[in-house]
């Protein structure tokens, strides 16, 4: 969780919105990324997906059955939906997203079988989203 923070601070110091996402093969990372919704002028942009096609390219497959996502706040339903495409078997995130999280509008997206972990540096991930957000204001 630690490299998705890292990936989150990189975000916020390119004026995007600070949520990073690394993804776990075998006890490597093998690829991370952070939000890139504001530079590519894209909503689909979100570090998840970036994240997800950079695995993807990385083992040569759609399919990540073998690995963990980390991100440091709660996918949105868009991303779960796409945690789901891929068969991502475990996924660990920071802060709950109360607003736009997956637990409330899309409790199913997930592959049946994944496991998700909440809380992980839960207090380092929501305190990077409240100084953003609090900036903003």
């Amino acid at each position: 969780m630690q490299r998705a923070l890292d990936e989150a601070r990189q975000a916020l110091k390119e004026g995007e919105i600070p949520i990073g996402a690394v993804v776990v093969c075998k006890d490597r990372i093998i690829a991370r990324a952070h939000n890139l919704t504001e530079t590519l002028c894209d909503v689909t942009a979100h570090a998840e997906m970036q994240a997800i096609t950079a695995a993807a390219n990385q083992l040569g497959g759609k399919y990540l059955t073998d690995c963990t996502l980390y991100v440091t706040v709660e996918p949105c339903t868009m991303c779960a939906g796409a945690i789901g495409w891929a068969q991502i078997p475990r996924i660990v995130y920071g802060t709950a997203d109360e607003k736009r999280g997956f637990h409330e509008y899309a409790p199913h997206a997930l592959h049946p079988k994944a496991t998700v972990t909440g809380g992980v540096l839960e207090e380092e991930c929501k305190q990077l989203m409240q100084d953003f957000f609090q900036k903003k204001r």
